[in-house]
């Protein structure tokens, strides 16, 4: 039973790599190696390569340390993403280094190395790749060689796992007297082909790009066979105590407790979920040792720095319970884990410690379930995940290597709790202003739908489309992921006037991003006959759409919001036809005034819950608007007795202010309406219709 799917192939292309320049070929070296997260961690590790460059100042020829800057990825970083700083400078700080309480103001030296004006910041493990005397330099951050560096005999377990041929090191915060320790081993063990860590991770050098690459995966692999021939015949985490449940009824449960979790940990800021119930997270949440392995917290600094030093775990039984055994519980588990947090900080804090962050949990690990994470955005929670994975596969082979141990209490706060960690967290920019935010939009694959979710996501909210029309509303996704990133938007086939597809459409959103905040309910079509050619069968299809799909949409939406009980914001777009009849069209008129009544009762029964609901009143939005590419706009046309290609002519002069209506202009609207800008109003209607007198609310 392995840790991995295969021994790690050698990627490297020899015919590519000649064509590289020397920098080319280190973020050549850099993008394979992160590619592949069995070597290393989103924004894990990092690379370095020690270059021969012409000094601009000199006209010289100079050693210049190329090294991953601060708060890359080696995976998907481009050049711009080295630091680059003068060798000789950089040796000079020795010098300057007299005990370990230097380490941060060394960092401030940092800067005065840098070669050709090199905007890209420093990281702190810089002199980790400087003092070594390699031309090409490796740190990775494996599973399976943290799994040895994590055992209680890591150091024996070094000596045997790699045959004499690595050294190890004690476990030692990122920093100059690390990089002092390296430069020391390297100086008294020139034969070595690298270095453990204990607790951290991995360094292997070599002579060229090449060979230090494939050092780093011979000596991953060498970590993995050795553990896979231990984990032949052992059962990983002391054996299965539960077996999952069905994945519909897992999916089904994490759709009803996300929005919920979500709530109550949502005061500071909104939080967006992930779940995870991939084959690693169900073998860990399953096993006999979850709880007891789960306790005892990550082992690697990068690990934790993201998922905090420990999980939540809960108490669920997936043979008796179910949703709404675990609901009532989650708000006292909760805050017991925030006092443990809170009583965490107060044992370990410095004179010198920033305040305590957000004490909630980040990972939730559920036996039967798997585990959902939660952070500000979605690609923050989803990687969360994706640390907390190499945290299991760490413990799984620590566990059969020998026994797992997790980084001392005082250690893990002082990497938490680094001040250089908390001057990176002040930099970082200002949230957006719907950031966090959960927006569900019908109708998104329109003009409207798809402006709407633009605007939202410009302001950074994550976005859940849905649309009868499947191919037009993958298009859409994907251009939208295109520019937005897959993270930030799903979309899910529904028809609204189907209770069961509305249902599974706001689940979807609950599963995929643990809640809805932001309800905009768009979906819509238009017909047009005189009353007395107005068959049944068009009455009741704009009902159905216009009106009973508002409802099923605003109910369910309504609930969730409810359970989160943090507010929200619900806007209906309706129609100017809402509040003014128009000829030959009292079907899509009477439909659009339920609509508007329905978001007033709403409003009302909301207010208590901070739910606000308003509506934008749209008028001639013929650009764009998927309801004017149809028989509508004939018919309208027909209505004013006009050609098509008038009409929107006909809409402007007809405007007060003599102006064409986009789907922009409607997106801009909404935004405002869900927006902290309106934040004291509810009930409420905005007519943007370039003016229309008769239409004036009163």
């Amino acid at each position: 039973m392995s840790l991995t799917d295969q021994t790690l192939p050698s990627l490297w292309d020899d015919a590519h790599a000649k064509s590289l320049s020397p920098e080319a070929l280190l973020l050549y070296r850099s993008n394979l190696l992160g590619s592949d997260k069995r070597i290393t961690n989103f924004g894990g590790g990092n690379t370095s390569a020690k270059l021969s460059k012409i000094d601009p100042l000199s006209g010289l020829a100079t050693d210049v340390l190329w090294v991953k800057g601060s708060g890359g990825d080696i995976g998907t970083m481009q050049l711009d993403g080295f630091s680059t700083l003068y060798m000789e400078k950089l040796l000079s700080l020795i010098n300057l280094f007299k005990q370990v309480g230097d380490e941060d103001a060394m960092v401030g030296y940092l800067p005065h190395c840098t070669f050709n004006l090199n905007s890209r910041a420093a990281s702190i493990d810089t002199p980790l790749h400087a003092y070594l005397p390699y031309r090409h330099v490796d740190h990775m951050h494996p599973d399976a060689v943290i799994a040895i560096a994590a055992a209680d005999n890591s150091r024996e377990l070094t000596e045997i796992v790699f045959k004499g041929e690595f050294g190890w090191l004690p476990w030692q915060r990122p920093g100059f007297e690390l990089g002092l320790s390296l430069h020391q081993f390297a100086a008294d063990n020139p034969t070595k082909r690298g270095v453990i860590l204990e607790a951290h991770g991995l360094f292997t050098w070599g002579d060229d790009a090449k060979s230090c690459y494939e050092n780093s995966l011979l000596s991953i692999n060498q970590a993995q066979q050795w553990l896979d021939t231990k984990l032949a015949d052992r059962a990983p985490f002391s054996g299965v105590k539960y077996q999952a449940l069905a994945p519909a009824v897992r999916q089904a449960f994490v759709a009803e407790i996300m929005p919920v979790i979500r709530g109550l940990i949502s005061e500071a800021q909104p939080m967006v979920g992930d779940f995870n119930e991939g084959a690693v997270a169900l073998e860990f949440v399953n096993s006999n040792d979850l709880v007891a392995l789960a306790s005892l917290g990550t082992s690697c600094p990068d690990h934790f720095l993201r998922t905090k030093i420990k999980p939540l775990v809960l108490p669920f039984n997936p043979k008796t319970d179910n949703a709404d055994t675990i609901k009532p519980l989650l708000d006292q588990l909760l805050k017991t884990y925030r006092a443990d947090y809170a009583a965490y900080y107060q044992r370990c804090k410095r004179a010198n410690s920033p305040a305590m962050r957000d004490a909630n949990p980040i990972i939730f690990l559920i036996p039967g379930v798997g585990m959902i994470s939660f952070a500000k955005d979605k690609a923050t929670a989803r990687i969360a995940g994706e640390f907390y994975i190499n945290a299991i596969n760490v413990m799984k082979g620590a566990q059969i290597a020998g026994k797992y141990v997790g980084l001392p209490e005082q250690e893990a706060f002082d990497i938490e709790y680094w001040l250089l960690e908390e001057a990176k967290l002040q930099r970082m920019p200002k949230p957006k202003s719907l950031a966090g935010q959960i927006a569900f939009i019908t109708g998104g694959a329109g003009g409207i739908g798809r402006a709407t979710a633009e605007r939202m996501l410009n302001e950074g909210a994550v976005v859940v489309l849905t649309d009868i029309d499947a191919e037009s509303l993958a298009t859409v996704q994907q251009e939208l992921a295109e520019r937005f990133g897959l993270d930030a938007v799903r979309s899910v086939l529904a028809d609204v006037t189907d209770e069961t597809s509305v249902i599974d459409a706001i689940k979807t959103a609950c599963r995929e991003y643990g809640g809805i905040d932001i309800l905009v309910s768009n979906a819509g079509i238009a017909s047009s006959a005189p009353v007395d050619e107005t068959s049944l069968a068009m009455w009741e299809r704009n009902m159905s759409i216009l009106s009973t799909g508002y409802f099923l949409t605003s109910r369910e939406a309504f609930k969730v919001m409810k359970q989160q009980n943090r507010g929200g914001a619900m806007v209906f777009v309706a129609s100017k036809n809402g509040l003014v009849a128009s000829p030959s069209a009292s079907a899509y008129c009477t439909a659009k005034a339920s609509e508007i009544h329905l978001a007033r009762c709403l409003a009302l029964e909301g207010a208590p819950l901070q739910i606000r609901v308003n509506v934008v009143n749209p008028d001639a939005v013929l650009r764009g608007s998927k309801i004017w590419t149809g028989k509508w706009k004939e018919e309208r046309a027909e209505a004013y007795s006009m050609g098509t290609d008038e009409l929107e002519e006909h809409y402007r002069q007809r405007s007060l202010l003599k102006r064409n209506v986009f789907p922009v202009d409607i997106a801009n609207s909404i935004f405002f309406l869900v927006s902290d800008q309106s934040s004291k109003s509810t009930g409420n209607i905005i007519n943007v219709d370039a003016g229309h007198a008769p239409s004036f609310t009163r």
